[in-house]
């Protein structure tokens, strides 16, 4: 499929922070983040152990603190936390001058200093490399389209970068997303609805790349080619459909302690019958429908039944290997859904020719001189 012009600027891979010593992290493991005890200590002069929302707070209330420090967030924590919960922060400096960072930030700069500068001198191999090591107290590669495309959201769009669900939710804006993460810069429940349908997925899945078992999601293929139906950030009706599966699927996950992970596998077992689940899997198919009638494809049939994604071998079950199975379309109804949307992508692909090639010769007629002809138009006699 050919990469869409209207869907352009609109999903971005997370920072790439390239260097664990920016974070402040108890989970780690590996004594390169540093504790937040030592965050605490620099934020209260204090060293001692606060709860992520005490954390949170004395960040607000400290300004200088408040441009530099801010909480850090992953696929991990988005696919198993049931509220999507940080549980890190990281320095970002931005692209402040070093000097300007040791004047203002001295503490924070003599973490990193400690922690990254030195693999960052390692990196001597090509111009890129030698870029990172130079400028060791910035990120890798800092995500500024994706900062300018969700300036002013209160709310965005994430899917984890890999991962077996596919599952979209909302997170904050104000938070450093990693690279772990794609981000969409949307806050809209017409946009979730749109994302998280099957009619996205059934794409996502055919086009996008895999790792193991799991959907990696690539911005590229997966969302620059999607010919998403008109109207679709705001379109009433998805939102009111979005609307209602997210906030029950949200609820759901608080009162049961599971994240994204788990309520899909929950939500993909043929014997799973909690009534939640249930529900879940009518709220789904509601929203498949709102974004099938949005093209005005009414005619396909949207009952979803247990199948396997791929066979296993039997030994492999009988060592305790789950099935594959998906809850999802028939074959035949995906099938037909994905060749609907080639066929659409061609057209607006096409479209998008036929005006930019529109413009380019309306271009280039305004840049003529006064009463000299086209040298393919006939002149008026």
């Amino acid at each position: 499929p050919a990469h869409l012009a209207a869907n352009a600027g609109k999903s971005f891979q997370g920072s790439i922070v390239l260097g664990m010593g920016f974070t402040f992290d108890d989970t780690d493991g590996k004594g390169v983040a540093t504790p937040l005890r030592e965050l605490v200590r620099l934020l209260t002069g204090e060293a001692r152990d606060l709860s992520i929302p005490e954390i949170d707070r004395l960040i607000r209330e400290h300004p200088g603190y408040r441009e530099v420090v801010f909480p850090y967030i992953g696929g991990e924590e988005v696919n198993t936390s049931p509220t999507h919960a940080h549980h890190r922060y990281v320095i970002d400096f931005g692209e402040r001058s070093e000097q300007e960072c040791r004047d203002r930030w001295p503490e924070l700069m003599a973490i990193v200093e400690e922690k990254v500068r030195p693999e960052r001198a390692k990196l001597t191999k090509n111009p890129i490399g030698r870029k990172r090591a130079e400028f060791w107290w910035q990120y890798g590669s800092p995500a500024k389209e994706l900062n300018a495309a969700i300036a002013g959201l209160d709310r965005v769009l994430v899917i984890s970068r890999v991962g077996q669900q596919a599952a979209i939710t909302f997170l904050p804006n104000g938070m450093i997303y990693a690279d772990s993460l794609i981000v969409f810069p949307f806050s809209t429940s017409a946009a979730y609805c749109a994302l998280q349908s099957r009619v996205h997925e059934v794409w996502a899945r055919f086009f996008g790349s895999s790792m193991k078992d799991d959907l990696r999601y690539t911005p590229s293929d997966c969302f620059e080619t999607f010919p998403f139906p008109e109207g679709w950030e705001t379109h009433p009706e998805l939102d009111a459909a979005g609307r209602e599966y997210y906030e029950f699927r949200a609820a759901w996950m608080t009162r049961n302690g599971e994240g994204l992970t788990k309520t899909y596998n929950r939500f993909h077992v043929p014997n799973e019958r909690d009534p939640d689940i249930l529900r879940l899997r009518d709220l789904h198919a509601a929203m498949d429908r709102a974004v099938l009638e949005a093209y005005g494809w009414t005619d396909l049939p949207t009952a979803c039944d247990f199948f396997l994604d791929y066979e296993i071998e039997e030994e492999e079950a009988l060592a305790g290997r789950k099935r594959p199975y998906r809850y999802r379309w028939p074959d035949e109804v995906q099938s037909e859904v994905l060749a609907r949307l080639l066929e659409l992508n061609r057209q607006r692909a096409e479209a998008e020719r036929r005006q930019g090639s529109a413009a380019r010769s309306d271009g280039r007629r305004s840049r003529k001189s006064p009463g000299k002809p086209d040298r393919n138009e006939t002149p008026l006699l």
